[in-house]
């Protein structure tokens, strides 16, 4: 079924009795040609591409628990390529583009806001440093328009422009960035993959690998062996653990990120906001809420909850920037475990088992990442070779010396 505003109106007079189920709840087939692991939203997309672009329709998406369940509705919803380095903002740069084309695509309301994003400067080294990056944007055909302090305050003037340790003397803009709904990004990409035939199976999580002379055969799940020419794994958090399954020791650590929503207030916000002297960003949602975040807990963990020292360092960082909030209540909070590689850059590659596929390594960047993520891995399943975007995130740049150290912090996940 493909939805339009004919369609509303029609199932509206007929008692919304013609809609059907988004996707279908198949049982596995004993093989199928590849067999993505993960069914968040680069799994998801990963799929659609699959099927959509390069023919693949023999496909199999494995999730453990339910579509929506993972980071991909566990984040701030930021869309945005404002890089600086050249192995990530061409990616970055495609991921923005097909975002800008995602719901004609996909035939489903993503919600996508392209409000735009402005990164705060409080220094003149800052300055510089964001000069910088606005140049290499615009050099691979990113858009970049750098503001002074006044033309901040016309646009944003509920800002604290008179703090005396860090007072706001401009920023970074990029108006095509903004936000799109996290849950109907994952939504859309599954319908869209299973229309093509692609089978979505939940609650279906993966305990093993099969590795027969150094060749993936499949995968052993919950619901018995499922056979696979290749097997792609895309599960975030999880990729230490499903890749353990092959012998191999990911350059990773697991860190759990926060991400908060306040009560609903009338718009305020009309743009995403960063802070340049703290690490807080902040958007508004359509249900008038503050969507806002900021560090990562700093030990390795699995669980998706956190400790109250981000939470306060976090609303110490909103109310540095925007005293008003003071008085809003915090309505709720969760927390995505976030797969941290050891220079802030993500993976995508082959595996030196054959057969097998790794994504993974997205920091708290992957959901802004999710079509180019997606359509690069699905490229590199169905070509066996790199998109041409994703050429720098190969597994052995740490043994190679050609790491993507976009913030400049050296090998630690936990300061990227």
């Amino acid at each position: 079924m493909r939805y339009s505003g004919f369609r509303v109106i029609k199932e509206a007079l007929t008692g919304h009795k013609g809609w059907k189920p988004v996707w279908r709840e198949p049982e596995p087939k004993p093989h199928y040609d590849i067999v993505v692991i993960g069914g968040g939203g680069h799994g998801l997309a990963t799929a659609h591409y699959l099927s959509k672009v390069y023919g693949q329709r023999n496909v199999a998406v494995v999730e453990k628990g339910w579509i929506g369940g993972g980071n991909v509705g566990r984040n701030t919803t930021i869309v945005r390529s404002n890089y600086m380095l050249d192995g990530n903002e061409p990616f970055y740069e495609f991921s923005m583009k097909l975002w800008e084309g995602l719901e004609q695509d996909l035939n489903y309301n993503a919600m996508m806001s392209q409000r735009g994003i402005i990164n705060l400067f409080h220094t003149d080294g800052q300055r510089d440093a964001y000069i910088r990056r606005g140049n290499a944007m615009i050099l691979n055909g990113a858009d970049a328009e750098l503001l002074d302090a006044d033309q901040v305050r016309n646009e944003h003037p509920y800002l604290n422009f008179d703090d005396a340790r860090f007072p706001i003397k401009g920023g970074l803009v990029q108006r095509r960035a903004g936000t799109a709904r996290h849950d109907a990004v994952a939504w859309g990409f599954a319908r869209s993959a299973d229309m093509y035939g692609v089978d979505i199976i939940q609650n279906c999580e993966v305990t093993g690998l099969r590795i027969e002379s150094g060749k993936c055969l499949g995968v052993e799940t919950t619901k018995g062996f499922i056979g696979a020419n290749k097997v792609g794994c895309a599960v975030a958090g999880s990729s230490g653990r499903v890749m353990s399954m092959a012998g191999m020791r990911l350059p990773i650590e697991s860190h759990v990120l926060q991400a908060f929503v306040s009560e609903g207030l009338k718009p305020v916000l009309p743009s995403v906001i960063t802070y340049g002297a703290g690490h807080f960003y902040v958007s508004q949602s359509d249900k008038g809420g503050l969507v806002f975040g900021g560090d990562i807990d700093g030990y390795n963990t699995y669980a998706q909850r956190g400790n109250l020292p981000v939470v306060e360092d976090v609303c110490e960082g909103g109310m540095a920037l925007m005293p008003m909030i003071g008085r809003a209540r915090l309505l709720r909070m969760w927390g995505g475990v976030m797969d941290m590689s050891m220079d802030g850059s993500p993976i995508i590659d082959r595996t030196p088992v054959e057969g097998l596929y790794f994504n993974g390594g997205w920091c708290y960047g992957g959901f802004k990442a999710t079509p180019a993520s997606g359509h690069c891995f699905a490229h590199l399943l169905a070509r066996d070779e790199p998109h041409p975007v994703a050429t720098a995130y190969r597994l052995d740049r740490f043994r190679t010396g050609r790491t993507i150290d976009e913030k400049g912090v050296g090998n630690q996940p936990n300061l990227h």
